[in-house]
């Protein structure tokens, strides 16, 4: 099962498009504003459908759940691929959401369900850590096949349109996964079963202390890092303009966007494929997750400190450095979130649980990117990226001091019963 794991991990990151959807979409709507609205909205969709999604999943069978997902998925390829008008891109980019929605969670709780089956349940760290590390090492590949084939064909088009046959292997690969993966139901899938299954879960994240405080380090650190990363693309192709300016032999600017993109990205999907499969080394050192968080927070503050810091100074090398190391740190961080989140979480309502911190990261994102999309657009000349760095370091400035203000918070003396 590993294997298959790994497998549907890998396939899932040919999302060739990735590497340029933001110079993408600014090719077809025309502002960051408009592709910050494009982005809020995707986020609005997946936090609408996401838990929904999670306890549809929970209920009637992990296995359909990621089918229908990738059925979505592919809608959405064509309709990017194949479309030029501004508000097709929404509908492209609802269908993407309804794919994101049935995958976020539901596949995470197929691995923690077959690593109890197997008696190896305190290996989940190790065990998600390995499987994102095939994602990465896809997502690798895909750089390199993204921009050979940009660099040939210069359309983003087609970046979209052969993302579809990785697709369609994936959903062979879930079609080879064993029935008992698809969770403990049992009898007719009810809308009643579904209510119950998520209300059970809401009222679980809200009553836990420790689940509420994850899902605010979530809100936090995903949120913004899924606002923040794809700007290392226009940091890029202005780099690639700018640098490379003489090198007439490797094409015009489009082309030399495409060498300078695929060549960082793939040094950052490497560098984060070595971080995701080391994640529960970090852990161990650290004596724990929680404690590994702590560690992971400090550094992601520096990192986007660094990124400001290298666009306010105009040291784009400085700014593409630190973006490259803010995606290794998120690497680190992802499997050790997971794991804090399932120490709390009841093993039948995995997905469940995990579909709320997607929806509530889903949330925050949906609220900054517009806004960030503003900031930056209200910027001029060299320092238009500066929001995009300042936004981080403020998220991780607060995560910081409310940590810190906690652990300052006096222990609780009230007497213990009388013996």
């Amino acid at each position: 099962m590993l294997r298959r794991f790994s497998l549907y991990g890998f396939l899932k990151n040919q999302r060739y498009f990735e590497p340029f959807f933001l110079l993408a979409m600014l090719d077809k709507l025309g502002s960051f504003t408009m592709v910050g609205l494009l982005m809020g909205f995707r986020e609005i969709c997946i936090n609408v459908m996401e838990v929904p999604t999670g306890a549809i999943a929970d209920v009637t069978g992990r296995r359909r759940a990621m089918v229908l997902s990738f059925v979505a998925y592919i809608g959405s390829f064509v309709v990017f691929g194949l479309c030029e008008q501004a508000w097709l891109m929404f509908v492209a980019m609802f269908l993407f959401s309804v794919g994101e929605a049935f995958r976020t969670g539901t596949h995470k709780a197929i691995i923690f369900d077959w690593l109890a089956h197997e008696g190896r349940a305190d290996e989940k760290t190790k065990v998600y850590g390995l499987t994102r590390s095939w994602s990465k090492l896809g997502s690798a590949v895909n750089v390199v096949l993204a921009a050979g084939v940009f660099f040939a064909v210069r359309s983003y088009s087609w970046l979209f349109l052969i993302c579809i046959v990785p697709y369609v292997g994936n959903i062979v690969n879930f079609l080879t996964y064993p029935a008992y993966l698809d969770g403990r139901h049992e009898g007719h899938k009810s809308v009643a079963q579904v209510a119950r299954t998520l209300l059970d879960a809401l009222k679980r994240c809200i009553r836990s202390g420790p689940l509420r405080g994850l899902i605010a380090e979530s809100m936090a650190y995903e949120g913004t890092y899924k606002v923040a990363k794809d700007y290392l693309q226009p940091l890029l192709q202005a780099a690639a303009v700018a640098t490379l300016a003489s090198a007439a032999w490797l094409g015009d600017p489009d082309q030399r966007t495409a060498i300078l993109i695929g060549g960082v990205y793939f040094v950052l999907y490497i560098l984060g494929s070595i971080a995701s499969r080391r994640s529960h080394v970090l852990a161990d050192r650290a004596g724990s997750e929680d404690r590994a968080a702590l560690w992971l927070w400090v550094a992601t503050g520096a990192a986007y400190a660094a990124i400001a810091g290298g666009v306010a100074l105009g040291w784009a090398p400085l700014a593409i450095v630190a973006f490259i190391a803010l995606a290794v740190l998120q690497n680190f961080w992802r499997p050790i979130l997971i794991t804090r989140f399932t120490a709390h979480a009841d093993p039948a309502q995995t997905a469940t649980v995990l579909s709320v911190e997607n929806q509530a990261k889903s949330l925050a994102a949906a609220v900054l990117a517009p806004l960030l999309g503003l900031a930056v657009d209200a910027m001029t000349g060299s320092l238009q990226l500066l929001p995009v760095g300042l936004v981080g370091v403020a998220a991780a400035g607060l995560i910081l001091a409310g940590r810190y203000l906690h652990g300052r918070r006096p222990p609780d003396r009230s007497p213990g019963p009388v013996e």
